[in-house]
């Protein structure tokens, strides 16, 4: 998780939202990536779903069997549904998606191991992982001085 709330801070420091997330595999980093909405004008430009086309890249596959992602917040319908797509084992996430509406985010309350349950996902999602640390860097980003959310 610490890779992931690293990024997540690199993405505040270019002007982007607080999120971040890290995919690895057998302990080993595969791929990292913040939020890039803004910067790409590209509203599914979530971290989860950079990160996931990163790894797809780096390991010259879509599918990610075996590897564990981690994510700054929890994700949402379409990020966890990417993640089961590719395959992902297991998301580890740390602030919550009430922790984000909180933020000012416009987000869907669905919970991702509900989803998942509900899709009859094997996806296995692990949350409140770093909850504190994950959570302080939607402060860090509402203190910030590009702080807008969508």
């Amino acid at each position: 998780m610490g890779e992931a709330i690293a990024i997540g801070r690199t993405g505040i420091q270019a002007g982007q939202t607080p999120f971040g997330c890290a995919i690895a595999r057998a302990g080993e980093l595969v791929a990292t990536a913040h939020n890039t909405v803004w910067l790409d004008t590209d509203i599914t430009a979530h971290a989860e779903i950079n990160a996931i086309r990163a790894a797809c890249r780096a390991l010259s596959t879509v599918d990610l069997t075996g590897c564990d992602l981690y994510t700054t917040c929890e994700p949402c319908p379409m990020c966890l549904a990417a993640s089961h797509w590719a395959r992902i084992r297991t998301v580890y996430f740390g602030a919550t998606i009430a922790d984000a509406a909180h933020a000012g985010f416009h987000e869907l309350h669905l919970a991702a191991a509900e989803l998942a349950r509900l899709g009859h996902s094997p996806l296995i999602v692990v949350g409140g992982i770093d909850r504190t640390a994950c959570s302080a860097l939607f402060s860090e980003w509402q203190h910030g001085p590009r702080a807008r959310s969508y």
